[in-house]
């Protein structure tokens, strides 16, 4: 996969009205969310996925560049254990960086479908102050917790 392989969705933040907040979901003891916090979720969403596409691009021409390096015949050991390494860790890297713009493409994707807050495994709020900061959440504290635990 590509940074071209990952299917874009725009959303404005001016489109962003108070009938698409009213639905989303706070939990008991949050105050509802106001258009201009969500709005602030989108911008960051967006600004985010625009960082990790370029991220993205320049870290795939680093591994392209280290996966075309022919190893010499007068390497050794060392050397070539030294250039495996290397490889690994950008290719750890690159896919970091697609897992992070796929879960900034797919919430800004939930922000436009109406389902932004809703807990991926209970159902109910993910929190807003989870969200605000870190807008990719897609379980609420408790699931996360018992994700982890397993």
């Amino acid at each position: 996969m590509t940074s071209t392989d990952v299917t874009l969705i725009e959303v404005d933040p001016a489109d962003v009205k108070a009938s698409d907040v009213k639905t989303m979901p706070v939990r008991d003891n949050e105050e509802a969310w106001k258009v201009a916090e969500v709005r602030d979720i989108v911008k960051t969403l967006t600004a985010d996925v625009a960082r990790l596409l370029e991220e993205l691009s320049e870290n795939e021409h680093e591994l392209d560049d280290l996966l075309h390096t022919s190893e010499g015949a007068g390497d050794d050991q060392a050397d070539a254990g030294s250039t495996a390494l290397e490889r690994e860790q950008e290719m750890s890297i690159v896919n970091n960086t697609r897992e992070m713009l796929q879960a900034s493409v797919d919430a800004l994707r939930r922000v436009k479908a109406g389902t932004f807050g809703t807990c991926q495994s209970c159902g109910g709020a993910v929190g807003k102050a989870r969200l605000q900061a870190f807008p990719r959440a897609t379980l609420c504290v408790t699931c996360k917790q018992r994700e982890e635990r397993r």
